[in-house]
């Protein structure tokens, strides 16, 4: 028996094996952050791919919080429609797709004026952001509340809030980028102010009988920030608050990579989490073999294994790791051939 492809069940929907295409920007929507036939074609290849859950890229839940000026947007109600038409085509195809709703905060790359927890750049080269008031603060709030509400007109199963990769809620949570003397900086407890805050006013419009997942970067490789344990503490704040599984990453938040990157190098930091907080937990990081992937699930270090760049690569991964352990093909009626 092969693990991945034992089925995953959490809430009210059942993915049909344990892969996701984990959420990487394209840079191909339209100025005004719709989607275009790239995103059609290359979101429907992996559903064709029978990948378990596809994750649609960050998606901006305001204009000023694209992380450049050719991203995916859900910030009006005009974006629900070619949102949908990629959710239908991977429903058609019998695969779950969800959206990462993020922002990108200091990192945005826009002509606009940009915001952040504290007016600090992200480095030499980068936009001076505004400290955010507490007006702009409400207003983000909102932004995802609505950008939820639009992913639910457009039909996805699930929402991944994005507080990783040094965007808006992970400088929040970061005392690199965090320096506010408000109820929103200081200790651990103010600097999640906001990502709780998030999270609840999403769960008013995502119900709680659906999934609902948070991206957080484990640590900040940087001694000035973000440490495993405090993500563990941020992960049981999450789990509180109904969150159903966290995603977990690492880096972003300042402008140097990784003292040592491997294959499978941040499998730890979701084996930790998922351990001690007692939360379902999905990895990523250089995973590129179902003999990873098979590992990782049978020693309990994650429950879903999210492949990034390998999914560029081959978008019938999932396909040619069932034909590698003898199991019959599962797929497009139109590819049988390929099979036989």
């Amino acid at each position: 028996m092969s693990l991945i492809f034992e089925p995953y069940t959490h809430k009210n929907v059942t993915l049909s094996n344990r892969i996701v295409m984990s959420p990487m920007c394209m840079y191909s929507a339209t100025r005004e952050g719709e989607v275009t036939d790239w995103h059609i074609v290359h979101y429907g290849t992996r559903a064709v791919g029978r990948v378990g859950l596809i994750m649609l890229e960050a998606t901006a839940v305001e204009s000023r919080g694209r992380i450049s000026d050719r991203d995916l947007g859900i910030w009006n109600d005009r974006h629900v429609d070619g949102l949908k038409k990629i959710v239908d085509f991977a429903h058609g195809q019998g695969v779950k797709i969800g959206i990462q709703l993020a922002h990108a905060g200091r990192k945005a790359e826009l002509d606009e004026p940009i915001i952040a927890p504290s007016a600090i750049p992200f480095d030499e080269r980068s936009k001076m952001p505004q400290e955010m008031s507490k007006a702009q603060i409400e207003e983000v709030i909102r932004a995802f509340r609505e950008g939820a509400r639009r992913a639910d007109a457009a039909g996805f199963d699930v929402v991944e809030i994005h507080a990783a990769h040094g965007y808006l809620l992970h400088e929040f949570l970061s005392p690199i980028a965090n320096r506010r003397e408000d109820e929103y900086g200081g200790s651990l407890a103010n600097r999640f102010r906001l990502l709780k805050e998030v999270v609840r006013a999403v769960r008013e419009v995502w119900t709680a009988d659906r999934p609902l997942y948070v991206r957080i970067s484990a640590v900040d490789h940087d001694e000035r920030g973000l440490t495993l344990e405090d993500s563990v503490e941020i992960a049981r704040l999450l789990k509180e608050e109904g969150v159903d599984l966290i995603d977990v990453s690492s880096g972003g938040m300042v402008p140097k990579p990784p003292a040592r990157v491997y294959p499978g190098y941040q499998v730890r930091y979701s084996e930790t989490i998922r351990k001690e907080v007692e939360i379902p937990t999905g990895c990523v990081g250089i995973i590129t073999t179902p003999e990873q992937a098979e590992e990782i699930l049978g020693n309990g270090r994650a429950d879903l294994v999210f492949l990034g760049r390998e999914l560029l690569r081959n978008p019938y991964w999932v396909i040619d790791a069932a034909r590698r352990r003898g199991l019959s093909f599962d797929g497009a009626r139109q590819y049988e051939r390929a099979y036989r």
